[in-house]
Order: structure tokens, then C-alpha cells, then sequence
């Protein structure tokens, strides 16, 4: 199984995010920004509801509720979604996940 990003369960998002991460200095927690612009979920024709964001991979699932929608001139026009890591072990399965999705959509990782 190839990792995914969903917004409702069982249906992957094919727009790929634009991610920014900060860890705090300890390591033990951090927070991650994803920034979906046009993302299918907000299609019109797609009747599904979105109940969150789940990352799906061979490992299982991670999932926050923290998704805002972005609206211009009325319209639905990009999804930000904050994931919180509370723990080193968070943070460890969060990049295990990253690792996947970047390999399955051709992504790079680039320290600012």
C-alpha cells in the first residue's frame, strides 16, 4: 500500500501539499502545516464530507481534525491542516509516513 492522504476514508487526495515542519528543541513534540490549494476534496462534484485528514500507509493510520477551508470570492479554494506531535514517538511515525508519501509523489526534503 502506497501512503495517502485522505479527507473522507477510502478516498485519496491527489493534490500533493505544500508541508512546513517545526520540532521544538527537546524533540519530544512539534507541529506540522500542510497547505492544499485546489485540493479535489473541495471539487463540486465530490459529495463525500470531510471528516478530518488521515495519512494512510503499510503502518496504519495518523489522523488530525485540525482542517480549515480557505474560501475566495465565496468559493471553496485550499484546505490548512495542522497536525500537532506530542512525543518523540509521534514525531518518529510522522516522518516514517513523510518518508513513504514523498517516495510515492516525488518529494524532496529541504531544511530552511
Amino acid at each position: 500500500m502506497a501512503a495517502s492522504i485522505q479527507f473522507s476514508k477510502g478516498i485519496d487526495e491527489t493534490v500533493i501539499p505544500d508541508i512546513r515542519l517545526t520540532r521544538a528543541r527537546d524533540g519530544n513534540s512539534g507541529v506540522a502545516k500542510f497547505y492544499f490549494g485546489q485540493p479535489k476534496a473541495l471539487e463540486e462534484s465530490n459529495t463525500e464530507e470531510i471528516t478530518g485528514m488521515y495519512m494512510v500507509d503499510d503502518e496504519g493510520e495518523i489522523s488530525t481534525r485540525e482542517v480549515r477551508a480557505r474560501f475566495v470570492n465565496g468559493k471553496p479554494d485550499a484546505l490548512e491542516v495542522t497536525y500537532s506531535i506530542k512525543s518523540a514517538a509521534d514525531w518518529d511515525r510522522f516522518i516514517r509516513f513523510m518518508d513513504r508519501y514523498s517516495t510515492a509523489n516525488g518529494l524532496e526534503f529541504s531544511k530552511s
